[in-house]
């Protein structure tokens, strides 16, 4: 399992811009789960930069936005 703090830093970076950005979304979000597993991936994967595993992030959180009108 390795390293995984930078993901851990990514993702609070993240999912607090993510809620700064859209006020009506919940901060228990199903979304939440999903972003920190999928930083939590790339981390493995090899990723180390908090700052780039922040920016995929954001743009992972807005690829769900575009793919489902379900949340």
């Amino acid at each position: 399992m390795g390293n995984e703090f930078p993901a851990h830093i990514a993702f609070v970076r993240a999912w607090g811009i993510y809620l700064t950005r859209n006020e009506a979304v919940s901060e228990n979000d199903a979304r939440r789960c999903t972003l920190e597993r999928y930083l939590k991936r790339r981390c493995r994967a090899g990723e180390s930069d908090p700052q780039e595993l922040t920016s995929l992030g954001l743009c992972y959180l807005e690829r769900l936005d575009l793919l489902s009108d379900t949340w």
